[in-house]
C-alpha cells in the first residue's frame, strides 16, 4: 500500500477488502491453498476455456475521497457483460468457511463497481469461479448487480477504510519529515562506518543492489540502517526490510532502530519484529480455528482494535507484539502478519523475503510497495537459499506416517511407497528427475490428507503432519526443477533411502526478489570473492562490490601461519601433539582467553583430550555436540575480563560468527582447519555442476565456503580499535597464494615454518 504526498492513498482491491470485509474466526482448516504455480496454472486453464473475446487481467481503478483503489480483475466477457473472479482451491468446496466466501464476493463486487464506472454500464453479471486444482473442475456462483447498488457497496467499503487511510497519510507525512531531518544517533561515525553508510545511501539513490564487504566491529547494523531510513523520504520508500540469518542479528537491528528513534523525538517509526509461528504460538496443542483455539475465535472481529493499538506502539518486538495481541485476545503470530502491512521497518529472517512462499515478497508484489532490503551477514545467503529451494523425502518418514495415519489415508501412502525408486547397489545415485508416477502419487496423497484435515480439525500425529508438509514441498520444488538443482537418492541399508531435490544455485529463484526491491544491500565481513556470491545468488549485472577499508591496523593483530602442520583427515592423529604444543606455548607467553576452532567434534575432542592430559593447569571448556540456548550462553559467559583459558569450538558453529567478545574477553584464536566442506559424493556432484556452470568447481564448492568460515572465526578477536590479539592459522595450505588472497587486506601474515609440498587445490578437504 502506498501513501502519496499529494493527498491520495493508493490501495489494492484485495488490500481494501482484507481490511473491511474480513469477519469472524481465523480458520485455517481449508488449507493449504494451491501453490503459486498451481494457482497460475489454474487461472490459465479457466481462461483458456472462455471465448475468443474474453479479456484477462483487466486493469481497473477508481477513487473515493483520498482513496485511489486499483487492481486487476481476473476475466471479463464483453458479450455477456460477465466479470469473473477466479479462485483455485483443494478439497471439498462445501467446507470453505463462510467468511472466506464473504471476502471473495466483496472483492468481486468492488471490481464490478470499477468496471461499471469505467465502461458506463447500468448493470453487470458477476461470477465467482472456484477451480478445483485436483479435479480440474469449475464451480460457478453467479449474481446480477446494478451499477447503483455496486456504487453504494463500494462507497461503504471505502468509507470504512478512509479514516485509517487518512491516519496513514498523516503518519507517512510526519515520518518522512522526521526522517528527512534525521541525524546519525551517535556523536560521530566509527572509522569505516561512514564509508559503509555512504555506500548504502548511493545504492538507494541509484536504485540498485550493492555488495559491501565491511570489517567486523565497525557497526554494520546501524551503519546500513541509518542511511536507508534517511533515504526513505527522498526515494519515496514505503518499507525497509532488515533481514538477518540468526536471532542475534535481529536483536542488533532492533537495538539500532531503538537508538535511531530515541535520537529523534519527532520520529514515530513503526518497527516490527517477525517471529516464526512455532515460536509465537500460545497454544501449540490447538488447531488454528475458532472451534479449537480461543485466540482464533472472533479474530477478525477483534483485529481492528488490536491493529490500532499496535500501530501506536512504536517498536513491536516479539514481547511487545505478544503483549498487544493478548490484551485483545487474538493470536500474536497473525497480528504480526497483519502489522507487516502497516509497519515502516520490518526485522525478520531471510525467509520472509527470499523463500518460495515469502510473506514480505508476496505483500510487496500485491501492494506494489517500494522497498529497500538490507541483508545482514550475507555470506550466509548461499547456504540458506539452497536450503529454502531444496526438498527431501525419507522412506523411514513415509513408514512412520503410514503407521500413524488413519485407515482412510493408508492406500494413498501405499501408492507413494509403490512409486518409490527401487533399491539399488549404490549408496548414492544422481538421477535425471523424479518419476511422473512418484509425483502423481505425492500430489494425490497431499490432496487426500488436505481433505482429511478439513474434516478433522484436531491436531494430527506429528509423523503424518511432517511427511505431509515434506510431500507438498517436494511436489512444489519438482515443478521448478532444472539445472540449478540435483535430484539424488541416498541409500542406507536395504529399506531406507532419502530422495532429495537439492538446489545448488539459488540464482533463478532469487533474481525476481532483487528485481522487485528498489535497492538491496548485502553486507558482511566476508563477501570475497565477489563473483562467487554474484553468480550463486543471481545479483543484477550492475551490482557493485565495495570493500570498506578496515579501521583496524596490522599492529593490532598478529597472524601466524603454522605451515609445518597438516590438518587433512589422514594427518590428524599426527597433528594433535604439535597443535596442543602450539596452543600451550602461546598461552604460557600471554595468558588470557582464547578460542580454538576445529573442523569436527571428533577432531576437537582428540586435541582437547590430549591438551588436558599434557597441560592440566590450563582451564579448558568445550562446545557440546548438542547445545541449548542456555548452554550457549554458559559457554560465552566463561569469557570474562578476568578469566583465562581455552574454549574449544567447531568452525562454522555457534561461536565462529555472530559473537562479540571485545577487549580481554578474547585475545586470540587458533584455527586448525581450512574449513573445507567434507569431500563426499554429494559435494563432488556439486563440484562437477559448479565446474560446468562457472568453470570453478573446486573453488565454488570447497575453497571459498571454507575460507569464509576461517575469516569469520578470526574476526572474533579484534572487535574495537583498542583491541589487541593473535590468530594462528594452522595448516600448510594457509601458505598458498590463492588462499592468502582470500584473507583480509589489513592483516600482516607471517609463517612459522616451512610449508609442506601439497597445495590448497589438491582436492583434500578437511
Amino acid at each position: 500500500m502506498v501513501g502519496d504526498a499529494r493527498l491520495s492513498y493508493v490501495v489494492a482491491v484485495r488490500a481494501l477488502c482484507d481490511f473491511t470485509a474480513r469477519q469472524g474466526d481465523l480458520d485455517l482448516r481449508f488449507t493449504p491453498s494451491p501453490t503459486a504455480q498451481e494457482g497460475i496454472a489454474g487461472h490459465t486453464e479457466v481462461t483458456s476455456r472462455r471465448g475468443p473475446g474474453y479479456q484477462t487481467e483487466l486493469s481497473l481503478s477508481g477513487s473515493h475521497g483520498p482513496l485511489l483503489v486499483r487492481g486487476r480483475a481476473d476475466g471479463y466477457d464483453p458479450e455477456q457483460q460477465l466479470l469473473e473472479e477466479i479462485k483455485t482451491f483443494r478439497g471439498d468446496l462445501d467446507r470453505m468457511p463462510a467468511n472466506h466466501r464473504h471476502l471473495h464476493w466483496a472483492q468481486l463486487r468492488v471490481y464490478g463497481h470499477l468496471l461499471c464506472q469505467t465502461l458506463g454500464l447500468a448493470q453487470v453479471n458477476l461470477a465467482l469461479v472456484y477451480f478445483d486444482i485436483g479435479r480440474q473442475t469449475e464451480t460457478v456462483l453467479r449474481e446480477v448487480q446494478s451499477a447503483t447498488d455496486l456504487a453504494a457497496m463500494f462507497a461503504d467499503q471505502c468509507q470504512r477504510f478512509v479514516a485509517w487511510a487518512e491516519q496513514e497519510l498523516a503518519h507517512r507525512a510526519a515520518r518522512d519529515a522526521a526522517l528527512a531531518a534525521l541525524r546519525f544517533p551517535h556523536a560521530d561515525f566509527r572509522p569505516g562506518q561512514r564509508d559503509l553508510a555512504e555506500t548504502i545511501f548511493k545504492a538507494s539513490s541509484s536504485a540498485r543492489c550493492v555488495m559491501a564487504q565491511a570489517p567486523t566491529g565497525i557497526g554494520k547494523t546501524i551503519g546500513t540502517l541509518f542511511p536507508v531510513l534517511k533515504a526513505a523520504p527522498q526515494h519515496q520508500l514505503d518499507k525497509v526490510f532488515f533481514l538477518a540469518a540468526k536471532t542475534p542479528g535481529r536483536r542488533l537491528a532492533l537495538d539500532a532502530a531503538g537508538a535511531i528513534t530515541r535520537s529523534a523525538p519527532d520520529l514515530r517509526l513503526r518497527v516490527l519484529e517477525l517471529v516464526a509461528r512455532d515460536k509465537a504460538c500460545e497454544h501449540p496443542d490447538k488447531a488454528c480455528n475458532g472451534d479449537s483455539c480461543p485466540l482464533a475465535k472472533g479474530f477478525y472481529d477483534r483485529l481492528p482494535a488490536a491493529r490500532a493499538s499496535a500501530a501506536s506502539s512504536g517498536v513491536l518486538d516479539r514481547a511487545g507484539l505478544r503483549q498487544v495481541a493478548l490484551a485483545h485476545d487474538i493470536c500474536p503470530y497473525y497480528l504480526g502478519s497483519e502489522m507487516a502491512k502497516w509497519s515502516d521497518l520490518i526485522v525478520g529472517d531471510y525467509n520472509y523475503y527470499f523463500d518460495l512462499g515469502a510473506m514480505l515478497y508476496g505483500l510487496t508484489l500485491s501492494n506494489q510497495w517500494k522497498v529497500s532490503v538490507l541483508v545482514d551477514e550475507a555470506h550466509n545467503m548461499v547456504q540458506r537459499a539452497r536450503q529454502m529451494y531444496s526438498a527431501e523425502l525419507e522412506r523411514g518418514a513415509l513408514r512412520a506416517a503410514r503407521a500413524a495415519a488413519p485407515a482412510y489415508l493408508r492406500p494413498v501412502l501405499d501408492k507413494i511407497s509403490r512409486s518409490w525408486p527401487a533399491p539399488g547397489v549404490s549408496p548414492y545415485e544422481v538421477a535425471d528427475a523424479p518419476s511422473d508416477k512418484l509425483l502423481e502419487a505425492l500430489r494425490g496423497a497431499a490432496a487426500s490428507i488436505t481433505d482429511y484435515l478439513a474434516e478433522h480439525p484436531a491436531p494430527i500425529d506429528p509423523a503424518l503432519q511432517r511427511f505431509y508438509f515434506d510431500a507438498l514441498h517436494f511436489a512444489r520444488m519438482a515443478e521448478l526443477f532444472g539445472e540449478h538443482s540435483l535430484y539424488d537418492i541416498t541409500r542406507s541399508g536395504a529399506k531406507d533411502s532419502t530422495l532429495c531435490l537439492r538446489n545448488i544455485v539459488p540464482a533463478p529463484f532469487l533474481r525476481p526478489r532483487f528485481a522487485m526491491s528498489h535497492s538491496t544491500a548485502l553486507f558482511s565481513a566476508t563477501l570475497s570473492p565477489w563473483n562467487y556470491y554474484a553468480d550463486l545468488l543471481g545479483l543484477p549485472d550492475n551490482t557493485p562490490w565495495v570493500d570498506i577499508a578496515s579501521p583496524f591496523v596490522a599492529e593490532q593483530l598478529t597472524v601466524h601461519v603454522a605451515a609445518g602442520i597438516s590438518t587433512r583427515f589422514q594427518h590428524r592423529a599426527a597433528s594433535a601433539v604439535p597443535i596442543a604444543t602450539l596452543i600451550a606455548r602461546q598461552f604460557q607467553e600471554t595468558p588470557g582467553n582464547y578460542l580454538a576452532f576445529f573442523s569436527s567434534f571428533d577432531y576437537l575432542d582428540q586435541v582437547a583430550d590430549l591438551f588436558e592430559q599434557l597441560y592440566p593447569e590450563v582451564t579448558v571448556w568445550r562446545q557440546p555436540r548438542r547445545m541449548a540456548e542456555a548452554e550457549r550462553e554458559q559457554f560465552l559467559d566463561r569469557f570474562t575480563l578476568d578469566s583465562s583459558g581455552i574454549g574449544f569450538a567447531v568452525l562454522g558453529g555457534s561461536f565462529g560468527e555472530g559473537i562479540d567478545l571485545p577487549g580481554a574477553r578474547l585475545i586470540g584464536a587458533f584455527i586448525a582447519t581450512l574449513g573445507l566442506p567434507q569431500m563426499n559424493p554429494v559435494n563432488e556432484e556439486i563440484r562437477k555442476r559448479m565446474q560446468v556452470l562457472f568453470g570453478a568447481g573446486y573453488d565454488y564448492t570447497y575453497l571459498y565456503p571454507g575460507m569464509q568460515k576461517v575469516v569469520q572465526a578470526a574476526g572474533r578477536v579484534i572487535r574495537t580499535e583498542s583491541d589487541q590479539g593473535v590468530v594462528y592459522l594452522i595448516d600448510d595450505r594457509f601458505g598458498q597464494q590463492q588462499v592468502r588472497e582470500l584473507l583480509p587486506r589489513w592483516w600482516h601474515v607471517d609463517q612459522l615454518g616451512p610449508p609442506q609440498r601439497t597445495s590448497a587445490g589438491d582436492g583434500s578437504a578437511d
